[in-house]
């Protein structure tokens, strides 16, 4: 699965008695949906799934998936301190559909959890069994617990682990991380503009196709009329999966389709730090700032992208304060805040967390002045 862009790991919504606001998931769902992100994060830190019960978070993720465009890459937060539970919400996400599972190292035995081997077997145990490819997910600030890179560099050999999302904020460790995992080559399926193919982008374009005969392999050239134009590209019509070809490109409906070598992606999660993390190799973020403000984050990446550095740094510098301040400094309160004042639906926080005081929410809005979305 491809990983790169931006990512917002999106916030729970909850009435002021605290119970899910679902309607305002939805249409956060949808607002994201929209954006110039490469996917959504569901029940990350920023999610407050730490706060939420089992079951809170099975509807969290069920009402999330169903909102989600399906050009989305959708990555489930499913880590927890079992490795069997882990698991079992693992493969809750694989049965509604998403694409990629986000395991956060379990930190609260942490005596145990500095010896490499438990967390050398917990990795292993839940990569092993899980149906979704694995990201790791390391937020010492939060966890207390910092994963060493040498651990990640190894854990990256598995065939199932395929990233990390890394949020210590260490550009050195990123650089680290990147430059010893250079040797894992792997294939992702992508669009034939390179971005992400998911199941459910497969499923959708094998439906639409559905009323031709299962199997039956046309060229795109007799379709057209124009087959000296499109060579030896053939589409797969109907078939859930893509069919092999003698050209880079297989198609399932209208869904163009060519696998493109990807290694172990890095992803970060500090937004003020994103256009140095990605000159140091990492391909993308999840960022809680994009949950306010998702295309002033996605607009560094795509600059650097393009190899404007000089556009980037100036991108990067206009949302360095704002992203430090709110997501950094404020956390989940200023998150929401930020997401009520930039047009989408923040809301309060579950306790132990604690709405803004009015001169914090003052203090976003100076910080936001400039990155209105």
């Amino acid at each position: 699965m491809l990983l790169h862009g931006i990512f917002p790991p999106i916030t729970t919504p909850f009435y002021p008695d605290g119970k899910i606001y679902f309607r305002k998931l939805e249409q956060n769902v949808e607002q994201y949906s929209r954006a110039p992100v490469a996917g959504i994060v569901v029940q990350g830190s920023t999610g407050e799934a730490i706060l939420l019960s089992d079951e809170e978070r099975r509807e969290v993720l069920k009402c999330a998936r169903e909102a989600a465009s399906a050009d989305k890459v959708l990555v489930a937060g499913t880590g927890i301190e079992s490795a069997i539970e882990t698991l079992r919400l693992t493969e809750y996400a694989a049965e509604l559909g998403y694409d990629v599972a986000m395991v956060r190292t379990p930190h609260y035995y942490k005596g145990q959890m500095a010896q490499p081997a438990n967390m050398l077997a917990f990795y292993r145990f839940v990569c092993d069994r899980s149906p979704l490819p694995v990201i790791i997910y390391n937020f010492p600030p939060a966890t207390g617990y910092d994963i060493p890179a040498e651990l990640v560099i190894e854990l990256a050999e598995h065939p199932n682990l395929i990233g990390i999302k890394e949020s210590s904020g260490s550009i050195e460790k990123v650089r680290k991380m990147v430059e010893s995992t250079r040797h894992i080559k792997r294939s992702a399926t992508v669009t034939d503009t390179f971005a992400a193919v998911t199941g459910r982008m497969m499923k959708t374009a094998s439906a639409a196709s559905a009323s031709v005969e299962s199997g039956e392999l046309v060229s795109v050239g007799a379709l057209a009329g124009t087959a000296a134009e499109t060579g030896s590209l053939e589409v797969a019509r109907s078939s859930g999966a893509p069919k092999p070809s003698s050209s880079a490109v297989s198609v399932i409906g209208n869904l163009k389709m060519r696998q493109k070598e990807v290694g172990f992606q890095v992803l970060v999660g500090a937004a003020h730090k994103l256009h140095p993390s990605l000159e140091a190799g990492a391909v993308g973020a999840i960022l809680a700032f994009a949950d306010c403000a998702p295309t002033a984050c996605y607009e560094i990446y795509a600059a650097w992208k393009d190899g404007d550095a000089a556009l980037a740094r100036e991108k990067q510098e206009r949302i360095a304060g704002a992203a430090e301040g709110i997501a950094g400094g404020l956390s989940i309160p200023g998150v929401k805040y930020a997401m009520d004042y930039n047009g989408y639906f923040g809301g309060t926080v579950r306790l132990p967390l604690l709405p803004l005081t009015a001169d914090k929410k003052a203090e976003v809005e100076q910080l936001l002045e400039r990155i209105r979305n």
